[in-house]
């Protein structure tokens, strides 16, 4: 057994790592840190694991885990590491985006890789610090990368999504809480949001002239997962696309490309990804669909320590969507 902290306890991302490494049958908690809740039971932030722990939050870290997640606002994963030293044997998987760009990637000497495995399953095995990818960025990769590998995204990729109000974090904010939110929609950030670092430099590690991106984020009136939509000119046929897609992901345990439109209930609670393809004239089409909580984040975040520490890739992810 391994034994992980988390740092961050309190949050979505935090308590999400807490369920499943709870249930994990190769990893134990050792501490959850929090700096607002020390001294104080899990259960009074999660208090759906009632029944399920005793554990309490800490104020302490133990430097010598085997894994510590760092599940801090952006910015405070890089302060964190500058102030507190963990030992040279335990991994570090950052869910911020303080290390997602290459130009952000070494910091006081830790390289980070970055941790699609879906991408870079062979560098993430032999890793010791990981940056996990962003929620959107997650959905809207899975969506392209299989064109990108081909050396067939040389058009403007025009990308819309639609995210739940966990993707705030769990701070109130005017446009996070219910009476805003419900039953309503907005979008924000249009073009501007800091994900497509991230996924211009993935997209262009597979084909350097890949197409511009226009990317307009939405708020939904919805709790948990994200329904990314992209759709780009192409030349071959709807059967070509699919069979693309079904040879990229051939081996990628959570990325299934589907031959029904999808849905965000099919993989709510899940760390799975769906995709699906249309073809419309000269127009693809490509929708994709993720938990950002899971697959977007706190799963991706297992998925990734699994295959740092030899286990079976899907090792605790074994999840069930709520699909009414």
């Amino acid at each position: 057994m391994i034994k992980a902290g988390i740092i961050g306890g309190s949050g979505y991302t935090g308590g999400e790592l807490i369920r499943i490494l709870l249930h994990h049958p190769e990893a134990e908690i050792d501490f959850v840190f929090s700096t607002t809740r020390a001294g104080k039971k899990v259960t009074t932030a999660h208090a759906d694991l009632l029944g399920t722990t005793e554990m309490e939050f800490t104020g302490s870290i133990n430097p010598d885990v085997d894994v510590v997640f760092l599940c801090l606002g952006h910015g405070n994963s890089s302060k964190f590491l500058q102030e507190n030293t963990f030992s040279e044997n335990t991994k570090i998987i950052d869910l911020s985006n303080d290390f997602r760009l290459q130009a952000d990637a070494v910091f006081e000497g830790k390289k980070f890789v970055y941790g699609l495995p879906e991408l870079k399953k062979e560098e993430i095995k032999k890793a010791k610090y990981i940056a996990n990818p962003g929620c959107f960025a997650t959905a809207i990769q899975l969506a392209l990368l299989p064109l990108t590998k081909a050396n067939k995204l040389g058009h403007t990729v025009h990308i819309n999504a639609v995210t739940g109000s966990t993707g705030a974090g769990v701070s109130p904010s005017a446009t996070s809480h219910f009476s805003w939110r419900n039953n309503n929609v907005s979008w924000y950030k249009p073009f501007t949001h800091q994900h497509l670092g991230e996924i211009n430099e993935s997209l262009k590690s597979l084909q350097s002239d890949s197409g511009e991106l226009f990317f307009l984020p939405t708020r939904g009136n919805f709790t948990r997962g994200i329904l990314a939509t992209a759709y780009t000119e192409y030349d071959g046929s709807l059967e070509e696309a699919i069979d693309l897609y079904k040879e990229f992901y051939a081996d990628a345990l959570f990325t299934q490309v589907a031959e029904e439109p999808i849905h965000l209930k099919q993989i709510v609670n899940t760390n799975q990804c769906h995709i699906h393809l249309h073809k419309h004239e000269n127009t693809l089409l490509i929708t994709s669909a993720i938990d950002n909580l899971l697959k977007g984040a706190s799963g991706q975040a297992i998925q990734n320590m699994n295959l740092i520490f030899g286990f079976g890739e899907g090792t605790g992810l074994n999840l069930k969507a709520g699909v009414f």
